[in-house]
């Protein structure tokens, strides 16, 4: 009987660190560098597909989280997408020519804003609007586009005069 309180002791306290680890990695994923306060600016830019993209993603540069997508909406006037982001005010610094780009982190990743900045002298300030945008690419018209190329062209090239002979 001793040996059987150890298994299950053993197996409680391998349970108990397998939800530690799973408690870590959540508050890992879910920790923000500063939080969408008022602190810092705030910028918009519209997106013809915003794809999974949703409000907290991080706004990068080069790399560097800048800022974090603040909220998401739709513009009828454009027919678009528009994207607000909260943009750290230690960033203040970023051209007015710069152009915004939604990616995924990582082939399961989330997607998040990066922003290539331009060569311009003068600065992004708080409610300005990036005029220059790249939307999503959603996987799924890829994969379409391209079974549709291969199907064109397994059945390209073939005329009723090649059909009947």
């Amino acid at each position: 009987m001793r040996p059987t309180r150890a298994i299950e002791l053993g197996t409680g306290l391998f349970v108990l660190l397998g939800f530690a680890a799973l408690f870590f990695l959540i508050t890992q994923i879910t920790n923000r560098e500063f939080g969408l306060g008022e602190t810092g600016y705030r910028l918009t830019a519209s997106f013809e597909q915003v794809g999974g993209l949703k409000a907290g993603a991080p706004v990068s540069m080069s790399g560097v989280t800048v800022g974090r997508v603040e909220s998401i909406g739709y513009d009828f006037t454009e027919y678009k997408a528009s994207v607000a982001l909260r943009i750290d005010g230690r960033y203040d610094r970023i051209p007015d020519d710069s152009d915004a780009s939604i990616y995924t982190a990582g082939l399961l990743g989330g997607q998040y804003v990066a922003i290539s900045p331009g060569g311009s002298e003068t600065f992004l300030s708080d409610g300005d609007q990036i005029l220059f945008t790249q939307s999503a690419i959603v996987l799924e018209n890829l994969v379409s586009k391209f079974l549709f190329s291969k199907a064109a062209e397994a059945g390209g090239g073939k005329t009723e005069e090649t059909d009947q002979k």
